[in-house]
């Protein structure tokens, strides 16, 4: 009876191996597919990240060619750090410079602002017209070059890796650090500095009455003044009347394509630097 039984053993242990053998071959497959999807997505995500990486270096390089601080003695006899830009070789690097804005905090907001004749120019292009996603911090085409508009508009993008440019204006949709951060500056090539107070903050639709920039009369740019306060995420004690001079910055909110976060300051002293 054994001898009879034996083909029989044999035929389903050849079975066997051979269902074994395909399972191998699909359990290689599978992981070589794997293997192939797990590169790939290496490959894209070191791919989207070298634009952030670069894009950065490259502002990091262009601060530390053009920025000082120098520690004078002020009115008081008490040393004080000035903040120093180098127009002379930005320019040399871009013609379309017209500015730096610089926060203590964010500290990370510390850039040239160019100026070209369209608002798409410098979406894409960096400072020093390398193409990157980046993009620069750029001034409406509308805006007058010496930030002496009743609204300049100064644009920068929000980045979802990496914080540079504007991705940390929104900071100031809290109240508690607008308090404690409540101004910013602006350098000019004439060797000025203009420093602003921040008055409002909040989330507008791209469209809204905020980037309006022309104004008729004083009675005009009153009632604009008494519009842009109803965006604010809450009120600051600042002088804004018709006399002022606006300077509205804006970014992408990153959760709706129509909407932005903007912050508006105040010029509240201009001294020479």
């Amino acid at each position: 009876m054994e001898e009879k039984r034996r083909p029989k053993k044999q035929s389903e242990n050849k079975k066997k191996q051979r269902k074994k053998k395909k399972t191998n071959i699909v359990s290689m497959i599978v992981l070589c597919i794997s293997a192939c999807v797990f590169v790939f997505s290496i490959f894209m995500l070191a791919d989207s990240l070298v634009p952030y990486y670069s894009g950065g270096q490259e502002y990091d390089d262009v601060k530390k060619l053009v920025l000082t601080q120098e520690k004078v003695k002020n009115e008081d006899g008490e040393e004080e750090e000035v903040f120093k830009v180098d127009f002379e070789a930005l320019k040399e690097q871009n013609a379309d410079t017209i500015g730096w804005i610089r926060f203590e905090e964010p500290s990370v907001i510390n850039y040239p602002v160019v100026k070209s004749s369209d608002n798409s120019e410098y979406l894409t292009r960096t400072f020093s017209a390398n193409d990157n996603k980046l993009g620069a911090i750029f001034m409406d085409m509308n805006g007058n070059s010496d930030f002496t508009d009743r609204n300049t508009i100064i644009y920068g993008h929000n980045m979802q890796i990496g914080g540079e440019m504007f991705s940390q204006l929104n900071e100031y949709a809290e109240e508690s650090f607008c308090k404690e951060y409540p101004y910013f500056y602006v350098y000019t090539p004439d060797n000025k500095k203009l420093t602003y107070q921040v008055f409002v903050a909040g989330v507008v639709k791209d469209d809204a009455q905020i980037y309006q920039t022309s104004f008729s009369s004083d009675q005009e740019f009153l009632e604009y003044i008494e519009i842009c306060k109803t965006f604010s995420n809450y009120s600051v004690e600042a002088v804004v009347d018709e006399n002022s001079k606006i300077l509205t910055l804006s970014t992408c909110t990153n959760v709706r394509d129509d909407e932005r976060f903007i912050v508006q300051g105040v010029l509240i002293d201009i001294e020479d630097n």
